[in-house]
């Protein structure tokens, strides 16, 4: 499709390096700020998908974005300015090699390590007697390392993050400290929109001034899962399966289509017609986490879009 971005090749005034991700590229501007472009490549199972989704990009930068403005009074961010609907502006900062997972809920990873037996995860007990999307008596936070691109993030404790000095004991007591106040503010958001916010993961770094900040994204349907409240208990009670509001749909046309990005694995043929209809599930994600329309931005030409609306913010 024309009308997505996939690649990020762009050459900024004062441009120092770039780092490409999965799904987003970040240029190093004079050693100063960022600039973060989010693109519409889709990643599932650690694999970036063949076709970019319409609209992805300006989806998570803004649902980021927006949550970063609703959360500064309580945890600062990295973010400075918003040039362009693919684009966030902020402070240059080092981040923390770890990314912090918070967990309200038995789902996802939790579940299936459960599922095989194990009651600690990252050094956390996991009480007994539970079944699978029940939430836990209170949120538990499960690390892990963040792997280069195509490898896959690891569990690990608290006791080893410090341990292993990936990150000092008083700046993790920040990180954790941080973590369950974003999460408190993201379950009472949620539930003001019909949600719950089962689990999610946040990422922090230190800016030059040796500051603590957000960076990254935060709840989005990408680095969250949500579930419908309506309903949440009765589907419990029955044993069935809870309605959920996060990309946890692409994954699962995947493995219904043989695909887990294990090795010698091919990633199945995605329609013009699938790339649509994702691109419209995306849309409402949006909008039921914000509780706003979605306005789609002009991607007539997305990359001379982005590059002008840049170029002038940086020559302010």
């Amino acid at each position: 499709m024309s009308n997505t971005i996939t690649d990020s090749n762009f050459n900024f005034t004062g441009q120092k390096s770039v780092y490409k991700g999965k799904v987003r590229a970040v240029y190093n501007i004079n050693d100063q700020e960022l600039v973060m472009v989010a693109t519409d490549r889709l990643s599932a199972f650690d694999v970036v998908m063949p076709k970019g989704i319409p609209y992805k990009g300006q989806i998570l930068n803004q649902i980021a974005t927006k949550f970063m403005a609703q959360t500064e009074d309580i945890v600062p961010n990295w973010l400075t300015a918003t040039p362009d609907p693919n684009v966030a502006v902020g402070h240059l900062c080092e981040p923390f090699k770890v990314e912090m997972v918070i967990r309200g809920y038995l789902s996802g990873h939790a579940a299936r390590e459960y599922k095989a037996g194990k009651r600690i995860l990252c050094g956390v007990t996991m009480p007994e007697g539970m079944n699978e999307n029940d939430k836990f008596p209170k949120p538990i936070i499960t690390p892990a390392t963040k792997a280069e691109m195509g490898d896959h993030d690891e569990d690990i404790s608290r006791e080893d993050i410090v341990k292993k000095n990936i990150v000092s004991e008083a700046d993790y007591v920040i990180l954790e400290d941080y973590t369950r106040k974003l999460f408190t503010r993201g379950t009472e958001i949620a539930a003001s929109r019909g949600l719950i916010i089962v689990d999610t993961k946040y990422e922090f770094g230190k800016t030059k001034e040796g500051k603590i900040v957000l960076i990254d994204e935060i709840h989005t349907p990408d680095s969250s899962r949500y579930f419908y409240a309506d309903g949440y208990q009765e589907r419990q009670d029955k044993g069935e399966a809870q309605k959920q509001l996060s990309k946890e749909f692409v994954r699962q046309w995947l493995i219904a289509n043989n695909f887990q990005g294990l090795e010698g694995q091919t990633v199945p043929f995605m329609s013009d017609d699938y790339i649509e209809s994702v691109s419209e599930r995306y849309i409402e994600l949006y909008e039921q986490i914000m509780g706003e329309k979605f306005v789609k931005a002009d991607v007539s030409n997305i990359h001379d879009r982005i590059e002008k609306n840049v170029e002038a913010y940086l020559a302010e």
